[in-house]
């Protein structure tokens, strides 16, 4: 089958199985997944992702930035769709909001942007939601069952996509933290053992030498070994 017989889900997918964690971060991942969501489900006119961020939800991927303004509404008052299903876990479709009382201050916001109806799909990792894949259409009706399919099986996929570069960056910032962390404590070790020599004092007396002058100087112990060290490979005093 040729690139151009695939339906619009098989060639989002395709994009998104291509997809290597490692060449994007996790927030340029959760572009890519809103641009290529908005190709699979052809009647949405823009899409966005929930998600809970420093304890807070918040709309961390859009492909219009009408779609935050219109989040914001639900998010301050602790109800809507793409909520709802977030914390739920559950699909949620709204065939119109036109006279939907269920969230009245997201419907208003909606409408006034030029949002009819809306598609909203739990991210699930295992039974936990990571977030929530909103769609939104400028008519009544867009949604129906066969969107809701397209929409769930790529969700599916994006979350897979999502949470491996969420524990590749997680992996990779330990990795970097336990790098510093060890190149840190070497220069500390090399600075006591040049206080040793040139004091004649323990290791315990070297590095309450190195804590009074970094305390002195206000500055990191790290910073002030890394001087010490630097200085005795100068050869200076």
């Amino acid at each position: 089958m040729s690139e151009n017989e695939l339906s619009p889900l098989q060639r989002s997918l395709a994009e998104l199985s291509a997809c290597l964690v490692s060449e994007q971060s996790v927030g340029d991942t959760l572009t890519m997944v809103c641009s290529l969501a908005v190709e699979a489900v052809p009647p949405a006119m823009f899409a966005g992702i929930t998600m809970m961020v420093d304890d807070r939800v918040t709309t961390q991927a859009f492909t219009d930035p009408t779609c935050p303004e219109i989040d914001q509404k639900q998010y301050e008052s602790g109800h809507g769709p793409c909520l709802d299903s977030f914390k739920s876990g559950s699909l949620i479709l709204v065939e119109s909001l036109e006279g939907d009382e269920r969230w009245p201050e997201f419907a208003e916001a909606a409408t006034a942007h030029g949002v009819r109806s809306t598609l909203s799909l739990p991210m699930l990792s295992g039974k936990s939601p990571v977030g929530a894949l909103n769609f939104y259409a400028g008519e009544p009706g867009t949604f129906g069952a066969s969107e809701a399919e397209v929409g769930q099986l790529f969700a599916a996929q994006a979350t897979v996509v999502l949470v491996n570069a969420q524990a590749y960056w997680g992996a990779r910032l330990k990795s970097e933290h336990l790098e510093r962390a060890l190149a840190g404590r070497e220069v500390i070790d090399l600075a006591k053992g040049i206080i040793m020599n040139s004091m004649g004092c323990t290791p315990d007396q070297a590095f309450n030498t190195l804590v009074e002058q970094s305390q002195a100087e206000n500055r990191k112990l790290r910073d002030v070994a890394a001087d010490i060290v630097a200085r005795a490979r100068r050869g200076a005093p």
